[in-house]
């Protein structure tokens, strides 16, 4: 047997014919299955667009290289589910442009985050870190304190539809409104947001720890609102296990 695995890894030809079905066989067995399911993406209720704030909340979480140390994964292995919650679903991250999917975290995994702390830890941590955690080596971002750029918030939206988020005609024509709304609305008069995007975080982030104006929506308020709703969308105490597997 070894005299022709020999004669297969001198022969170039051969080598090459044998690596390429090696290839095409994998690649089979790989794709073929997917054919026979509906979808790849498991059917989880609770998952909705972000909030025109969110979104806005959502690009200066990218734009400031967030994702570079905190990934929003994570995998079905015991240490991560004790640690973080429960494992990650696609269905989560079906409207993410890009998804923050990752491995590597200088910080924790983000995921779950959502109604973890409150506006005013989330606030103080990005002012300064190591004001709640003392050992923190993560940058500050009191700049963030400064008048969030929304006017082409619609715009966004639109963009977002077009690769298959399905933001409605109402919800991109009030998208300015509905921002707004998010940030200045009292959570116990019910407002129109949280009708239109369920267990949306309702109310402006604390203004007694920055110099912000009151009346003005901020970067902090964006991000605030995005890091709030990360997690919360699915109930996992209802979700069916098996249902998730098929």
């Amino acid at each position: 047997m070894f005299k022709h695995h020999a004669k297969l890894e001198t022969n170039i030809f051969f080598l090459a014919v044998g690596i390429l079905l090696t290839i095409v066989v994998g690649g089979l067995v790989e794709v073929i299955p997917l054919f026979s399911i509906e979808s790849t993406i498991e059917k989880v209720d609770g998952v909705r667009p972000y909030t025109p704030l969110e979104l806005a909340g959502r690009n200066i979480y990218i734009r400031e290289g967030c994702y570079n140390c905190h990934s929003q994964m994570i995998r079905p292995f015991k240490d991560e589910v004790e640690r973080y919650g429960h494992y990650s679903l696609a269905a989560e991250s079906k409207y993410d442009h890009p998804f923050q999917w990752g491995s590597k975290r200088t910080g924790p995994d983000l995921a779950r985050v959502g109604g973890k702390y409150t506006d005013d830890w989330q606030v103080r941590h990005l002012i300064n870190p190591r004001d709640v955690v003392p050992g923190s080596i993560m940058p500050g971002y009191k700049h963030l304190v400064r008048k969030l750029d929304y006017a082409d918030i619609g715009s966004h939206l639109k963009v977002n539809r077009l690769v298959g988020v399905p933001y409605t005609d109402a919800q991109i024509a009030s998208a300015k409104k509905d921002l707004e709304e998010q940030v200045f609305a009292d959570p116990a008069a019910k407002p129109a947001v949280a009708a239109s995007y369920p267990k949306a975080n309702i109310g402006k982030a604390s203004i007694s720890l920055t110099n912000a104006d009151p009346k003005a929506v901020t970067e902090m308020d964006a991000l605030v609102a995005y890091l709030q709703v990360l997690g919360t969308m699915v109930d996992f105490k209802t979700v069916d296990e098996k249902a998730i597997r098929r």
